[in-house]
């Protein structure tokens, strides 16, 4: 069969060819224009082509030692993409909660930026406090009289996913992605300063622990959280 001799060599493409290939079968039977069992469906619940692991991949990241030059760097644009950039590595937050962020959502006299669990990828609200460098950012971008807090060429609409990536092209940053800065965030708690593993997953909006652990610890431990985040960037900022 053709699937077999790109079955692990090429296991996504493979895949799909099976569901196409399926499909056409299926929609093949149902013209009369064939008779009998799907073999396809056949081959998947006959298991005759071998498991394939799928190997994990990672985002990959920027060196933590490399990061407050590259922040500086960053500093010095007037670009909205190096706004929303600078965010995102200061809160160590994902590309569309950052790029989908709202005025509504942040409550400058509490220093907190409360995302709603409609746009968390655990389904779960998250509270992000605010630190001065945070702020800074934030500020000047309120003058824009925006809905969304990072706006593009189209008014009251965010910047497109891609912007961000685009810029640490224009930069000449290769082999680096947005969403590795959450591990340079991870990597740089870890073993600078060795907090706890649940600060620092916590901070990610990770979820730590079993059911049974997370229904016990209710705290998002915001205030721990908080004197981590200033000297997260503190660290970026060289403050």
């Amino acid at each position: 069969m053709c699937l077999s001799s790109i079955w692990t060599e090429k296991h996504e493409t493979a895949r799909r060819l099976s569901q196409r290939i399926k499909t056409v079968l299926d929609v093949a039977r149902s013209k009369g224009f064939r008779e009998g069992e799907n073999s396809v469906t056949a081959i998947q619940e006959g298991h005759v082509l071998p498991k394939v692991k799928k190997k994990a991949t990672h985002h990959k990241a920027m060196r933590r030692q490399d990061v407050p030059a590259f922040y500086a760097d960053l500093n010095n644009r007037n670009a909205m993409s190096a706004k929303a950039l600078m965010f995102t590595c200061l809160t160590g937050s994902r590309t569309s909660e950052v790029l989908k962020m709202r005025w509504e959502e942040l409550d400058f006299d509490a220093c907190l930026w409360i995302c709603p669990d409609e746009r968390m990828k655990g389904g779960l609200e998250h509270r992000v406090p605010l630190t001065n460098a945070m702020i800074e950012v934030l500020e000047p971008l309120r003058a824009l009289q925006s809905e969304v807090v990072f706006e593009g060429q189209k008014r009251h609409h965010p910047l497109s996913n891609m912007s961000m990536l685009m810029l640490l092209r224009r930069m000449d940053i290769e082999g680096v992605t947005v969403h590795g800065f959450r591990s340079t965030f991870r990597d740089w708690v870890g073993e600078e300063l060795g907090a706890p593993r649940e600060l620092a997953e916590m901070s990610l909006s990770h979820k730590v622990g079993s059911d049974v652990e997370r229904a016990y610890a209710r705290s998002d431990l915001l205030e721990r959280r908080r004197r981590l985040m200033e000297q997260w960037s503190n660290y970026l900022t060289g403050a």
